[in-house]
């Protein structure tokens, strides 16, 4: 049976997340409000920002300011969370 939510970051109702895709109280409020298609979203932004920063999934000060974009993109808290200043998607004229 699928789980619907009102997905924050699609802004509409959708298909949930199966599992909580992080740990602790913000990985609940994940589940409780993001979709498959909104987490899939952020997966795809979090790879650009890891990308653009030079960023290091073992490092405690790189995860700090991934989840500080990750609060940005899905929930529009703080000022971080958009596309990295200057990014241009592959193949796209400069």
């Amino acid at each position: 049976m699928t789980r619907n939510v009102n997905c924050v970051v699609l802004g509409e109702e959708a298909e949930g997340l199966k599992q909580v895709p992080y740990p602790g109280e913000l990985g609940q409020r994940i589940y409780d409000n993001v979709s498959e298609k909104g987490w899939e979203q952020w997966i795809e932004r979090q790879t650009t920002i890891i990308n653009e920063n030079s960023l290091s999934t073992v490092d405690p000060a790189s995860l700090a300011l991934i989840e500080q974009h990750m609060l940005g993109f899905i929930f529009k808290e703080g000022d971080l969370g958009q596309q990295p200043e200057g990014f241009r998607p592959p193949g796209e004229k400069k």
